[in-house]
């Protein structure tokens, strides 16, 4: 088989990368390396099964050509991180909104089986509890952070209108915060931030009281998640969670990072309008109800929150090593 990986220089496209050929596939990555790299995959210099094609998805010719030559498609590119979509929310809107129309539209051609990564943020900043994939979407197209979220909303009706109207074979995943090795903290990743900080012995910056919780997932599991759903035809023209159901208070989390890191980094909290501006939004609850992930495939995770923290503060210390 030969997959396309878009974001293949990504935190998680990468991961699948080395699966994919793991796996004894021949893997095309592209990406524009804006915020992939091409170190994630070192790995894979000298293979020729496997590509780092560097290019921007909303390059249409280009993401047609490298389409047309592959079984499968994984659309993981995208504006990646808080922050990031904080300052830039109008590059945000066109990297996903522009880059996931010219992936769906080339597999629509030739109807090529395509999994596209949307996110946990589609949910909207209120809502609250366990959430399933027919919650209510309550977004704010003039709020700060919801322009993330409305973007990927837009490509997921798009891949859910050409399932319906030309049987394109696709998936629509909302990752719920995947974390593991490779994860920059430069984007407000908070696992991989906390970890850099606890390493260092810094004061480790909680946004908020730090009583909103979440849920982790490690990316070996993510990619189970992804490999399995591509291989379920049931899971075709469904938006589906992908995530842990461990939930953790944030504020517990850097409590954990700093355990397991053992220094004494001591914690500050810091308000939400300090870090992002006036306006942002935090949900108090984030957790996905991943019934129908484990109905369609029988997945559940392999690895637990401890195992990603001892990862997280593993990279860290990596990191930090002289070259």
């Amino acid at each position: 088989m030969r997959a396309l990986v878009t974001g293949g220089a990504g935190f998680l496209g990468s991961h699948l990368v080395d699966r994919l050929r793991a796996a004894g596939h021949d893997v095309v990555a592209l990406d524009d390396l804006s915020t992939g790299r091409a170190e994630h995959l070192a790995a894979h210099r000298g293979d020729p099964r496997v590509t780092l094609s560097t290019g921007d998805v909303r390059d249409r010719g280009l993401v047609r050509r490298e389409v047309e030559r592959a079984d499968v498609v994984f659309h993981l590119a995208g504006a990646v991180g808080v922050r990031r979509v904080a300052e830039d929310p109008a590059g945000t809107w066109s990297r996903n909104v522009e880059g996931t129309a010219s992936v769906l539209e080339a597999c629509a051609r030739g109807g090529t089986r395509c999994l596209i990564a949307s996110t946990s943020e589609a949910y909207g900043p209120t809502a609250a509890g366990t959430l399933c994939e027919d919650h209510p979407v309550v977004l704010d197209p003039a709020g700060r952070r919801d322009v993330y979220g409305v973007s990927k909303v837009a490509g997921e009706s798009l891949a859910i209108a050409l399932h319906r109207t030309s049987l394109l074979p696709v998936t629509v995943v909302r990752p719920f915060n995947v974390v593991g090795p490779r994860q920059s903290a430069r984007y407000g990743m908070v696992l991989p931030r906390f970890a850099a900080s606890a390493v260092r012995g810094e004061p480790l910056t909680v946004h908020g009281d730090g009583r909103q919780t979440r849920t982790f997932l490690h990316v070996a599991d993510a990619v189970d998640a992804l490999l399995l759903l591509t291989t379920t035809p049931a899971s075709e023209g469904l938006l589906v969670n992908v995530g842990s159901d461990e939930e953790v208070a944030i504020a517990d989390l850097a409590r954990l990072v700093v355990a397991v890191a053992g220094t004494a980094a001591p914690l500050r909290f810091v308000p939400f309008a300090d870090v992002y501006g006036p306006g942002f939004t935090d949900p108090l609850t984030r957790r996905p109800d991943v019934s129908l992930l484990r109905r369609l495939t029988g997945f559940a995770p392999r690895l637990r929150l401890a195992d990603a923290v001892a990862d997280a503060v593993r990279s860290a210390r990596e990191a930090m090593a002289p070259v």
